[in-house]
């Protein structure tokens, strides 16, 4: 009994460890067939490591197969702890290689866990995007408005056409930076211009004067072209604020002539104050005239006529002596 049950246990241990080699067994032939450097001792630990065999077992393959620089699987296990996508590193290496661009693992990863989808920014790289200036999203402005400098306000929508720069990805500005800085100098090269009708019989010249400014410094695309899809001519500008400037001075010089004619108003009633003023001191003083007759008769400083021999009929003045 005791040998029937040892012999069964070693069956046991030996089918589970020929099922569990088994598994790694194919996985080491598929890549042993593709020219992939796997060792079966590797394939069983990477359970361990909490790392999924077909996943490596499967980036080495394709990298073999496509001809590319070896990568180490201690790398793409690395890639694959720290969170990465790793098949899709694959594949944009694969991608870069086919377009001739220079692109190794480490550059891809470090792409990849920045956030980045690195194969789309190879395959942007190799087939570049249209972006719309403005970008067209609900609630916003379809068009980028500018004033010339004669005033009209003009409406322009245009199409750039970017790339991906595959070594600004990591840091570098994002789609966003490159409408915003494309859509300022679309305002700012209108506003240069003496005339509207410049840009309407030139348009390439907004394109020239933002191309010269290079706005795709520091950004993770590189402008190839930017292309006027659409001007149309807005409002008047300049003549609305010369007419809203000359509402201004019609208010202004109203004000002002306004507070002229409270001012005269103002100095008039002090005039009449001052007139009724004057005219009560004079009735004050002629009220005053009686009193100094009869002091005058009383003190014999006021004299008749006939006291002074003169004849009454012949002047009737009084005489006042002193």
């Amino acid at each position: 009994m005791l040998l029937f049950w040892i012999t069964l246990i070693s069956a046991v241990v030996l089918g589970g460890l020929l099922l569990l080699l088994s598994r790694f067994m194919i996985l080491w032939l598929q890549a042993l067939v593709s020219g992939a450097n796997v060792s079966l001792f590797s394939l069983i630990l990477m359970p361990l490591r909490k790392v999924d065999p077909r996943v490596i077992v499967l980036s080495k393959v394709m990298i073999a197969q496509a001809g590319l620089n070896p990568v180490s699987t201690n790398l793409i296990e690395a890639q694959y702890l720290a969170g990465g996508d790793v098949p899709r590193v694959t594949l944009a290496l694969i991608a870069a290689q086919r377009a001739n661009i220079d692109l190794d693992w480490n550059t891809a990863a470090a792409i990849d866990l920045a956030g980045r989808d690195i194969l789309e920014a190879v395959q942007i790289s190799v087939n570049p995007r249209v972006i719309n200036c403005p970008a067209l999203e609900p609630g916003s402005r379809p068009t980028l408005d500018g004033v010339a400098g004669d005033g009209i306000q003009l409406e322009v929508r245009a199409l750039v056409t970017v790339r991906t720069n595959l070594f600004q990805l990591i840091g570098g500005a994002t789609e966003s930076t490159v409408i915003a800085r494309v859509g300022q100098g679309i305002v700012s090269a209108i506003g240069g211009c003496k005339s509207y009708r410049e840009i309407l019989n030139n348009p390439s010249l907004i394109s020239q004067q933002v191309l010269a400014k290079g706005l795709d410094s520091q950004t993770s695309f590189e402008i190839i072209s930017i292309d006027i899809a659409n001007i149309e001519i807005g409002e008047n500008i300049g003549a609305r604020i010369q007419l809203d400037q000359a509402n201004a001075d019609i208010r202004i010089a109203l004000a002002h002539a306004e507070k002229r004619k409270a001012m005269a108003i103002a100095r008039q009633q002090e005039m009449m104050a001052m007139t009724r003023e004057n005219e009560a001191l004079l009735v004050l003083e002629e009220a005053k005239i009686p009193t100094g007759i009869a002091n005058a008769f009383r003190e014999g400083q006021l004299r008749t006529p006939n006291s002074l021999g003169l004849n009454p009929y012949k002047q009737k003045r009084l005489v006042v002596t002193t």
